[in-house]
């Protein structure tokens, strides 16, 4: 306000300028900030990049472990629910979004977040995304972000979604596209597969269900190895209340909020490891699979990054298997070799394309390929992977899917089993390379998978098996077990 005979916006006479005060940088928002740069830049992976920024900062006095799961929340949770705060903010400018810088995008997701998806006091809130800005972006953009940071805070997120939501009954896919923070594309193929799999609860409920599911934080699952390790040793090894037993595999335990698998003995001495409960049961099925004869030889055709071919390697130990386990990729084929280590049985590692394979036909008896895929079924864990894929890249990978897969059956010998697995629940990645397959062979024949998953509800008519996060809290996993007749 100007005083009298002063004019307005100068500075009565004698008063001293105000300071420029320079801003504060949060190291855990800086953080964030600098991890969402890295997967819109550089491509890069958020739950690898973000590791090894905390174990950098970790090293700065002041940055504590609260800031390190902060940072996580920041991180995961912006790139979960872009899609939805990306319609909010294009409601509160007056540009397209393709029109504003992508670093001050970055910051305008981040305060989305903090104002809509957690507990932060929304003027707490405002006022630390604009100090972010104020270091990152300079105080002439700091502005602009404050502008808008304002109007985001004016409404809760459910409200925000009832305006820029288009009606479901203009545009279903459309709508549970922006409900839930998932590409239109997506929102289809999803909606699709349902339908195929669990016919009777495909509706607009249950298709909302799968969706917010994928946007969950999911719980760390530790996988016990037989023969060196037991899902009590794992329980027993911490406090009760920071694990819970797994909800299927019998080698699972869940950590709940305050279980680290740093603090476990047996992930530290490689007897156990981090594994969704999805991947275990793929690993568990194929190993209880009935065959023809003998059943010493198995093998993993894509064994990278060696989860899989971990369990695999201890089940087929106890029942003096050998598991080979193949990674085309050196540097893939170096952590196979890692997880493996100190199985107490023998296996071996080998670098090895699996379309075009080191071993003679008709080798093994058991026989797996889990496939390189979208990782649609991941996006729990990977949630960038929604905005980064695109339809073509599912047909792109169809012919590497269907190759690996005859690979894989020539590689079995007469009465031997094939399984083939895909972290993804797009149809055409599923049952239709399959089926493909064969309709170009008379020599196999399906596998019900479904009684070898014990316990496990909901898997559809069968004999393949689809599971899903909102039925079954896992991956969505693929699994179809083919035998090669005799």
């Amino acid at each position: 306000m100007s005083t009298p005979n002063t004019p307005s916006g100068a500075r009565p006479e004698g008063r001293a300028p105000r300071p420029h005060r320079r801003p504060k940088k949060d190291p855990a928002r800086m953080l964030a900030f600098t991890a969402l740069r890295a997967v819109d830049e550089r491509d890069a992976y958020a739950n690898l990049i973000l590791p090894s920024l905390l174990r950098k900062a970790e090293k700065n006095e002041g940055f504590e472990r609260r800031d390190a799961a902060f940072a996580t929340e920041l991180v995961y949770g912006t790139l979960r629910m872009r899609g939805s705060y990306d319609a909010i903010i294009a409601a509160c400018i007056d540009r397209p979004l393709s029109k504003v810088d992508p670093n001050v995008l970055d910051v305008l997701s981040l305060g989305a977040h903090q104002l809509l998806g957690t507990r932060i006091p929304a003027h707490a809130a405002v006022s630390a995304t604009v100090e972010l800005a104020r270091v990152v972006l300079g105080d002439g953009r700091a502005k602009f972000v404050n502008a808008v940071m304002r109007r985001i805070s004016a409404q809760d997120l459910d409200a925000w979604l009832e305006q820029v939501a288009p009606p479901y009954e203009q545009d279903a896919e459309d709508h549970l596209a922006v409900m839930h923070s998932h590409p239109r594309w997506v929102v289809a193929a999803l909606w699709d597969s349902l339908g195929v799999w669990q016919p009777e609860h495909c509706g607009r409920a249950a298709v909302s269900e799968l969706l917010a599911a994928d946007n969950d934080r999911p719980a760390v699952t530790l996988v016990a190895r037989p023969g060196r390790s037991t899902a009590q040793e794992l329980r027993d090894s911490l406090p009760a209340e920071d694990t819970a037993p797994g909800r299927w595999s019998p080698y699972a335990v869940r950590l709940v909020e305050g279980g680290e698998p740093g603090q476990v003995g047996a992930v530290r001495e490689n007897r156990a490891g981090v594994q969704d409960e999805g991947s275990q049961l793929v690993a568990a099925a194929l190993a209880a699979a009935p065959l023809d004869g003998r059943d010493g030889r198995w093998l993993d055709a894509c064994a990278g990054p060696g989860g899989k071919a971990a369990l695999l390697a201890a089940l087929a130990s106890e029942r003096g298997a050998v598991l080979v386990a193949s990674e085309s990729q050196p540097h893939r084929a170096a952590l196979v070799a890692r997880t493996l280590d100190g199985n107490p049985g023998p296996y071996a590692v080998i670098t090895a394309d699996g379309l075009r394979p080191a071993w003679r036909p008709g080798s093994f008896d058991r026989v797996l390929v889990d496939v390189p895929c979208s990782g649609l079924g991941a996006l729990r864990r990977r949630p960038e992977s929604r905005w980064r894929r695109r339809p073509e890249d599912v047909a792109a990978f169809n012919p590497l899917q269907r190759g690996l897969l005859l690979s894989a059956i020539e590689a079995a010998r007469p009465g031997g089993v094939v399984g083939y697995a895909t972290c993804s629940p797009h149809l055409a990645e599923t049952r239709t390379v399959v089926n493909d397959v064969l309709r170009k062979r008379d020599d196999l024949e399906w596998i019900d998978a479904r009684p070898l998953l014990p316990g496990v509800p909901d898997l559809g008519q069968g004999p393949d098996v689809q599971l899903w996060p909102h039925l079954h809290g896992t991956d969505a996993m693929y699994l179809a077990l083919l035998r090669k007749k005799s």
